[in-house]
């Protein structure tokens, strides 16, 4: 995972934290580092970090961020190509990439309150792959996914 993609999903989490069902912005992270750290940071700085414009951060400005998000400075650089966070496969550094899509695509459906809720419900599940492999059983299933959605939904 890149340095860019650390902090979106950083401010998805943080979003959700907060009880706002969405990423913060930038211009709130910036805020709330002001407020709550009462220290400095710029929006156009966070961008092109996010972008990849700028590649690293001064230590400086990961003490700061990872002061702000709780987590361990270590975590706020570029992961090495290949690196992965099981020891026996590649399958944690996928679920990682699979929660970003998921949170992606929340982000996207925003206007859609349903649909980035069920996105994110899944991206936030410890094992999001798994509960893809379970929704294409379920719709494999002829008839099944209708008699699940009568259950968990009655009409009222």
């Amino acid at each position: 995972m890149t340095l860019g993609e650390k902090l979106r999903y950083l401010r998805q989490v943080e979003g959700t934290l907060r009880g706002l069902e969405r990423e913060l912005s930038q211009q709130e992270v910036v805020r709330a580092v002001k407020k709550e750290l009462g220290r400095s940071i710029s929006q156009s700085y966070l961008s092109q970090i996010e972008s990849g414009a700028r590649p690293h951060l001064t230590n400086s400005t990961r003490l700061l961020l990872s002061k702000f998000f709780k987590v361990h400075p270590g975590y706020l650089v570029d992961d090495p190509e290949g690196f992965q966070t099981e020891l026996i496969s590649d399958l944690g550094a996928t679920e990682d990439k699979l929660d970003l899509w998921l949170v992606s695509g929340a982000e996207r459906f925003r206007r859609d309150p349903e649909m980035s809720r069920a996105l994110l419900d899944v991206a936030r599940h410890p094992d999001s792959r798994r509960c893809l492999i379970l929704l294409g059983a379920i719709l494999d299933t002829p008839g099944l996914a209708d008699r699940l959605l009568q259950v968990l939904r009655p009409a009222p």
